[in-house]
C-alpha cells in the first residue's frame, strides 16, 4: 500500500495528526477516505470549515490553515498493526516537523495517538496542560475513525471546543 503524503505548510493554525491512513487512503491517495471515517463531517458540523469537504478536496483544506500529517506513515487496516519501533520513529519525525512547521495548535485525532506520541498515560480529550514542542499546543478529539463507538454529538463537542480555541488570538 501507497503512503498518503502530507498536508503540511509553515504556521498552519492547526495540523491534525492521525495514526495512519487506513486501507481506503492509502487506495485513493487521500486522508481520512474510509466510508466510515467521520473527520471532514466533523470539520464541517464544528465550522472549522464552510462546507463538507469531501477526501478527494483534502488538500484544499491548507486554505484555512490547516493541514494533516500522521505519526506513523505506513498504511494499516487497523492502528493495531503499527509496530512499537514504528511508533518511536514516528514520534521522532513528528517532533521534527511540529519544531519546523510550527502549527498553533497540534490536533491529535485520537487519545492514543496523543499518548503514542507523548509517553502520557492519563489523558483525555481537549486542551492539554503542556505541549510536547515548545510554542505549540497540544489539542486532542476523539478519533475519527468509524471502529470509534462514541457517539456523533460527545465526538463534535470536541471539535466545536476546537473550532473556539483556533478562533483565539494566539
Amino acid at each position: 500500500m501507497k503512503e498518503v503524503p502530507d498536508i503540511i505548510a509553515p504556521n498552519l493554525i492547526i495540523l491534525f495528526i492521525g495514526y495512519n491512513p487506513g486501507v481506503r487512503s492509502a487506495m485513493t491517495g487521500h486522508h481520512f477516505a474510509g466510508y466510515s471515517n467521520r473527520f471532514w463531517k466533523l470539520l464541517y458540523e464544528s465550522k472549522l470549515t464552510p462546507h463538507l469537504i469531501r477526501p478527494e478536496e483534502d488538500q484544499t483544506i491548507l486554505q484555512y490553515g490547516f493541514g494533516i500529517t500522521n505519526i506513523v506513515a505506513r498504511p494499516s487496516r487497523t492502528a493495531a498493526e503499527i509496530t512499537s519501533r514504528e511508533y518511536g520513529l514516528g514520534r521522532e519525525i513528528l517532533q521534527k516537523k511540529l519544531a519546523v512547521y510550527k502549527p498553533a495548535i497540534a490536533c491529535y485525532a485520537g487519545i492514543g495517538v496523543y499518548k503514542e506520541f507523548s509517553g502520557m498515560k492519563n489523558t483525555s480529550c481537549g486542551l492539554q496542560l503542556k505541549g510536547v514542542v515548545d510554542n505549540v499546543m497540544d489539542f486532542v478529539v476523539p478519533s475519527p475513525s468509524g471502529l470509534n463507538r462514541m457517539v456523533f454529538s460527545e465526538q463534535l463537542y470536541f471539535y466545536l471546543e476546537l473550532h473556539k480555541l483556533a478562533n483565539k488570538p494566539v
